[in-house]
């Protein structure tokens, strides 16, 4: 099974990463833009039969920060 683990930052946590994209593209004549926030895109392939508990766990313990961080989950569809 595919996974798609989404990580970001939770709100009212400071993104200097972002604020420098943000300043970048600003400077590159790209004015339009209020916010940019940064995260980062983990992807996994277990085996079909790994439980609901053992990805949180997964998530919690090392692929995300949850203190400062939320995560999502996503399931790829397997082609058959």
């Amino acid at each position: 099974m595919k996974l798609r683990i989404v990580v970001t930052l939770k709100n009212g946590v400071l993104d200097p990463q972002g604020k420098a994209i943000q300043h970048a593209l600003g400077s590159l004549g790209f004015d339009g833009v209020a916010d940019a926030r940064v995260g980062k895109l983990i992807e996994l392939d277990v085996a079909d039969d790994t439980s609901d508990e053992a990805i949180d766990q997964m998530c919690r313990k090392l692929l995300a920060n949850t203190v400062i961080e939320n995560y999502r989950v996503e399931r790829q569809d397997s082609v058959a």
